[in-house]
């Protein structure tokens, strides 16, 4: 059985368009079945979305992107390259639809920072699949400061009492330093800085 966190999908596209507004942004995005919030933007992402920290010059990694609507608005936010990644290819051909014609995104198909093994951000974000187990989620913390220049941060979006206060004791352990950017319906945007 195929799961949103997995390469392929064996499920029917069922394709739908949705305009939403974020961040003060009007936005059209394509969803479809076999990816993360298949009907409309997940609270989590919304919120990290609304609540990200990016410079005009940051080079950003939106990690584990489904159907792009984090990188989308990032775009709107940097004037660098932002490179998105999902080992899901059904989740990256709906992020390639989402940001068609938007000159500093790269959507690359692969697992966890594979994409971008030699590549360094000023910025990852990341809402992690939870439910594919604490082991992943942990791995793209540990690994994250591999890929932040000295002065970068990542950020991440999770339920605080559903595994998200371990996520952000693991940010703490791995960078020296944690904050909740952001609150609201029991999500928390947590921050850290390398």
């Amino acid at each position: 059985m195929s799961h949103y966190y997995s390469e392929k999908q064996e499920s029917d596209l069922n394709l739908r368009k949705i305009i939403n507004t974020v961040r003060g942004f009007q936005i059209e995005l394509f969803l479809g079945s076999g990816i993360f919030s298949t009907k409309k933007i997940d609270n989590g992402s919304r919120l990290l979305a609304e609540k990200m920290v990016i410079k005009n010059n940051d080079k950003v990694l939106d990690l584990g992107c489904g159907a792009g609507v984090i990188g989308l608005i990032a775009s709107k936010l940097t004037m660098n390259q932002i490179i998105m990644t999902d080992i899901n290819e059904r989740a990256c051909k709906l992020s390639r639809m989402n940001t068609r014609g938007i000159k500093n995104i790269k959507v690359k198909q692969g697992d966890i920072y594979e994409p971008v093994k030699n590549e360094m951000f000023d910025v990852i974000l990341l809402n992690p699949p939870q439910t594919a187990g604490k082991k992943l989620c942990f791995e793209m913390i540990e690994k994250a400061k591999d890929h932040l220049n000295k002065g970068s941060n990542l950020q991440l979006v999770a339920r605080h009492s559903k595994g998200g206060k371990h996520l952000s004791e693991k940010m703490e352990k791995i960078f020296g330093n944690v904050k909740a950017l952001a609150k609201k319906g029991g999500y928390r945007v947590y921050y850290s800085k390398k």
